[in-house]
């Protein structure tokens, strides 16, 4: 199976953009062909730690294409496993319901003005990096449809690990965190954010960006 990598970036601190803002970031990365459509929204219980392609809520979204108005909740863990780790060293606990999904990408603009952004946590579920895109196929090496994106608007701050091997033991930086883009790969022949992603990021999130990664 290889080792994964959920890789975030995010402003230098826990503020959340306005929801105008926000949208734009998600256009954005469509328009400029960071990310490929389809697009899922959710809102509910959010946790910006999860695995991204094991187990979460956004990968739900992704990978089960489930109809709008689905509540989806994070896969039960066996009574046998500990769960006393916080994410990522430990499972994570989420509930969140699909408001809306689509493949044009202004759709999620009404979406997101209907969602009770600030009041719960909000994420927007892109299906996969754009490898059309050769700045995104030099730094990520090659195509891989499994390369999810979700970008984060949550209701209060959390803390991401900016460097941290969740088989391992918890520990070390963290990162509080209430908007962030959280990507997932398994090969790249860059250190850092992918520099595509990075450009249309700073737009929201201002120069001085904070970033950081999970991995096992």
């Amino acid at each position: 199976m290889g080792i994964w990598t959920d890789a975030f970036i995010a402003p230098p601190k826990p503020v959340l953009p306005r929801p105008e803002a926000f949208g734009s970031l998600a256009v954005e990365l469509a328009r400029e062909r960071v990310v490929r459509t389809p697009w899922a929204l959710l809102a509910g219980k959010l946790c910006v730690n999860a695995g991204l392609n094991w187990g979460s809520v956004s990968g739900q979204a992704r990978w089960d294409r489930p109809p709008v108005g689905t509540l989806l909740r994070t896969e039960e863990y066996p009574a046998a496993v500990p769960d006393d780790d916080p994410p990522p060293w430990g499972p994570s606990h989420e509930e969140a319901r699909l408001l809306a999904s689509g493949d044009a990408i202004l759709d999620v603009l009404p979406a997101l003005r209907a969602a009770p952004y600030g009041a719960e946590d909000i994420a927007v579920v892109f299906d996969r990096m754009d490898f059309g895109n050769r700045a995104v196929r030099n730094h990520l090496w090659f195509e891989d449809d499994r390369t999810m994106l979700v970008c984060f608007a949550l209701a209060r701050p959390q803390h991401r690990p900016l460097s941290a091997d969740h088989c391992g033991s918890p520990g070390g930086p963290t990162h509080p965190v209430r908007t962030c883009v959280v990507h997932t790969f398994k090969h790249s022949m860059e250190e850092g954010p992918v520099p595509a992603l990075a450009s249309v990021a700073s737009r929201c999130f201002g120069p001085d960006m904070i970033s950081g990664e999970t991995w096992g």
